[in-house]
């Protein structure tokens, strides 16, 4: 059952990519993405750059972990590998130093814990181009 979904975005489905080091993030992700979006949650970016291969994601939710492990010229490997791909860096704090490096190397944007399911879509539109929808009052 889709809640609080648009039936714009019912329409426009997205495919997203989450991969984080952290799988409880990672899950949590994909529980507040899925009914707006078509989100795979992967547990690695080996299997997300596989899977790319077949089924384009429009926008890769990577956590800082990642980029932690294999440094931040991963980003610029990213965006060789999948076309036109956004990346939207998944972090535990906003403060963190090595978010601006990412942000200089390649990611496009930053989604800071604590994780809402507000937030969480509200920054996935953005990154997709899409504008939130303001329900009409007649229709309250």
């Amino acid at each position: 059952m889709q809640i609080g979904v648009e039936s714009s975005k019912a329409v426009d489905n997205k495919r997203l990519f989450v991969v984080d080091t952290d799988e409880i993030t990672r899950m949590a992700l994909q529980f507040m993405l899925h009914d707006e979006n078509e989100t795979h949650d992967l547990p690695s970016l080996e299997a997300a750059l596989e899977k790319s291969k077949a089924w384009k994601p429009d926008l890769l939710l990577l956590g800082i972990g990642v980029v932690r492990e294999k440094g931040i010229a991963i980003l610029a490997d990213i965006k060789s590998r999948i076309a036109d791909i956004k990346i939207l860096l998944v972090a535990d704090a906003a403060a963190d130093p090595l978010i601006d490096a990412c942000l200089r190397g390649g990611a496009d944007g930053l989604l800071a814990k604590p994780l809402t399911v507000e937030a969480a879509r509200k920054k996935v539109d953005t990154m997709l181009g899409r504008k939130r929808g303001i329900i009409p009052i007649h229709a309250i």
